[in-house]
């Protein structure tokens, strides 16, 4: 008896021996939600890490696009997620504002994702057709004071940062303006081109060739200073309006996954965000959409959602901004 114990036990020993080990992550395809419509800052930022995680994680990374309710559609479907590593989200600092606006989010931005790494900043532009009259900022301003709701301006979606923009220069100035809300910004800027819309605020790398081509002129950039590839385009700063002589503001965007991803699975993530963001080849291609590449820690991240929720958050709440 003691003899077929033995016989049974080593057999055993030996079956657990030959058992494959656990897969490392990655070992299958990772999907990245972009929830908004292809064309606009998040589209493309999501498709240019994508292309380059394919090469530092070994494995097909594909970009999904779910466009709804100012990208909470697509949101929710990342927080509802396995918390794997392998279904993750490019977002931008709307992250924190759209669940203000809606009031029925279905899910906590603070509990329900896991940030990850920082991926670029971009300034906004405000942006006009060609043949428009409207020259400067001031004229900008100026139309919309003098006749308030008159003008039209396309943005991105209800809470989205390029809707936050026109929020923050009306409520700086007194200024109203009819804002018309797209699923994205490639929706918003072909109605632009088409001369639908009168003007529109994008972000800057996702308009970026419709202004190079002369389909759409650039008025004023929201950065801090003029940008090189636009040198002749002043800065929301140097406007001549004097309620906006301090102005500033960037979208940024971020990848998250679900909350409680495995700490090995967010090491591993974050430490291949941080060689494509440090990359020449991936930090040059943003540089020429305008973009500002840079890797930051999970922590710096969410230090960065918790400055816009002190920030913006209480502007929209003020405004009483809600979804159409």
């Amino acid at each position: 008896m003691r003899f077929i114990k033995a016989i049974a036990g080593a057999l055993g020993v030996a079956l657990l021996a030959i058992q494959p080990a656990a897969a490392e992550f990655p070992d299958k395809p990772i999907r990245i939600m972009a929830p908004y419509a292809p064309g606009g800052n998040i589209d493309v930022t999501a498709r240019i890490i994508a292309e380059k995680l394919r090469e530092v994680l070994g494995v097909t990374v594909l970009v999904d696009n779910k466009a709804g309710a100012s990208g909470m559609i697509g949101s929710d479907v990342i927080a509802r997620s396995a918390p794997d590593g392998y279904n993750l989200l490019v977002s931008a600092n709307s992250l924190v504002d759209i669940p203000v606006i809606y009031g029925n989010a279905p899910y906590g931005w603070k509990t329900a994702f896991q940030p990850i790494s920082h991926i670029q900043a971009v300034p906004a532009v405000l942006v006009v057709t060609p043949d428009s009259p409207i020259k400067t900022l001031a004229d900008f301003v100026r139309i919309g004071r003098d006749t308030p709701g008159k003008l039209a301006i396309a943005d991105s979606g209800v809470g989205t940062t390029n809707h936050i923009v026109i929020e923050l220069l009306s409520d700086a100035t007194g200024a109203k303006y009819t804002v018309v809300h797209y699923k994205g910004s490639g929706a918003a800027s072909i109605d632009v081109i088409a001369g639908q819309v009168p003007a529109q605020v994008d972000q800057l790398n996702s308009a970026i060739g419709h202004i190079k081509a002369g389909k759409l002129r650039a008025i004023a950039v929201s950065s801090d200073q003029r940008v090189p590839e636009l040198p002749d385009v002043p800065t929301i700063k140097e406007s001549g309006v004097k309620e906006l002589a301090d102005f500033t503001y960037s979208t940024y965007t971020g990848l998250y996954g679900p909350a409680k991803m495995p700490p090995e699975v967010l090491d591993k993530l974050h430490g291949a965000m941080v060689k494509v963001l440090t990359d020449p080849a991936t930090v040059k291609r943003f540089a020429d959409l305008t973009a500002e590449a840079s890797p930051s820690t999970p922590q710096e991240l969410a230090a960065m959602l918790d400055k816009e929720d002190r920030t913006v958050v209480p502007l929209l709440k003020k405004l009483g901004i809600k979804p159409e």
